[in-house]
């Protein structure tokens, strides 16, 4: 299986690109950025400079490598996106759209889209489902609801196999991209680096969260599922819903005498109070065998001890 990733050294990038290649994917490697550390050079898995908003470039480098399967993750997130929001516009909608035509011209047989609870806006139901409402308030919401509506289009008018999930928060033992969930991160990030931080939400704010390892096998495990059960295009998945103190209460219990604190910043506050409390999964659950494994616990049980290799902290 020859598989090219967009957006490879991200968040989400790094720890794919490593998942399939210990699969035996053939793994084409792209991201506008540099190669990073955290994706070695390897014999299976070549890196290529591209831009997603440069529509020959992307279509070029298609033809030249003849991907089977892509995985579309190249995206501006929430909070940096706010503060450049016609950039933001071109790398995640027309890159978007550059991407899934070039899947079309070249015949590539699946493409896995990440999309994100950023698409629902405020009073949607707790938990909200598949199919509700949406109504982004944010550049990166609004164009990730775009791509949904674009990849549905493209499966009616062509055939094409797109599949996307929404994602809730993620967490990982990475450093935190420009995404307005990232204080769930940087708690633990900096209690084990600095011992202190000052999460910019209230303490009773409350999101859809998910830890990494979870993330990664929900988009293998939807690239893999029978065509056959599948009802939709694209499926909220989500995995547990604490406060912003439960976590950090988490973090304190596992980094005894980190100094948590919260000052509210009314812009990312904001965009967090617009976002659903809860998802309901239960279609992915049903159509593809959707499970986490990780709740609160056991994910800072197992997230500390990487974040302390992360940094080499003791």
């Amino acid at each position: 299986m020859r598989t090219l990733i967009t957006g490879a050294g991200g968040q989400i990038g790094g720890d794919l690109v490593e998942l399939l290649r210990r699969r035996g994917h053939q793994i084409i490697a792209t991201d506008i950025a540099v190669q990073p550390d955290r994706v070695p050079p390897s014999s299976d898995v070549t890196w290529h400079h591209l831009d997603v908003t440069d529509t020959s470039a992307v279509l070029a480098l298609f033809r030249q490598v003849c991907p089977d399967r892509v995985f579309h993750l190249a995206a501006v997130l929430s909070a940096r996106g706010e503060e450049i929001p016609q950039v933001t516009y071109r790398v995640n909608e027309l890159g978007t759209f550059n991407v899934v035509e070039a899947c079309r011209e070249t015949a590539v047989s699946q493409m896995i889209f990440t999309s994100s609870i950023a698409v629902f806006g405020p009073g949607t139901p707790d938990p909200t489902p598949d199919d509700a409402v949406r109504n982004p308030t944010t550049m990166y919401g609004v164009n990730k609801s775009s791509g949904e509506l674009l990849g549905a289009y493209y499966h009616r008018r062509y055939g094409f196999d797109f599949r996307a999930v929404r994602f809730p928060g993620l967490i990982s033992a990475a450093m935190p991209g420009g995404g307005t969930s990232d204080y769930t991160v940087h708690m633990y990030v900096d209690a084990v680096r600095i011992g202190a931080y000052e999460s910019f939400c209230r303490p009773d704010t409350v999101i859809p969260l998910m830890y990494m390892p979870d993330a990664l096998r929900a988009l293998v495990e939807l690239s893999e599922a029978d065509a056959g059960r599948l009802s939709r295009r694209v499926y909220n998945i989500t995995a547990f819903s604490p406060r912003a103190d439960e976590i950090a209460a988490a973090v304190v219990k596992r980094v005894p005498g980190a100094k948590l604190t919260f000052r509210v910043d009314p812009r990312r506050q904001g965009i967090l109070d617009s976002w659903p409390r809860r998802l309901d999964d239960r279609t992915a659950r049903r159509d593809w065998g959707w499970q986490p494994e990780f709740d609160l616990e056991q994910m800072s049980d197992d997230l500390v001890p990487r974040i302390r290799a992360l940094l080499g902290a003791g």
